[in-house]
């Protein structure tokens, strides 16, 4: 709730989860599950973390709207459909239900 970048990119999030919903997306508040944050190696806020099955594909770090975007879409295409993008923020609280 605290974090301006987290909220900023927040509503992109939301917009990428209706126009790819076959991708999985989660939320993490690194101040409750800080032991998540550490095992991912999260040092900066917000972190995208793309995931296959639990493994490790690529990461963003920062707001970067147009990177965050092009970088789930490639994904996306590459992996068919079977990623999650985890998003690692302090306190994240938002209005938008992401699916």
């Amino acid at each position: 709730s605290w974090s301006g970048t987290c909220r900023v990119i927040a509503p992109v999030l939301a917009d990428l989860a209706k126009k790819l919903p076959n991708v999985t997306y989660l939320k993490v508040d690194v101040d409750e599950l800080k032991t998540v944050a550490e095992e991912w190696n999260v040092e900066a806020m917000p972190t995208f973390i793309y995931l296959k099955e639990g493994n490790f594909i690529d990461k963003v770090v920062g707001a970067k709207k147009d990177e965050l975007q092009q970088r789930i879409v490639l994904t996306n295409l590459v992996h068919k459909y079977e990623i999650e993008l985890v998003f690692y923020c302090f306190n994240f609280v938002s209005e938008t239900r992401i699916s």
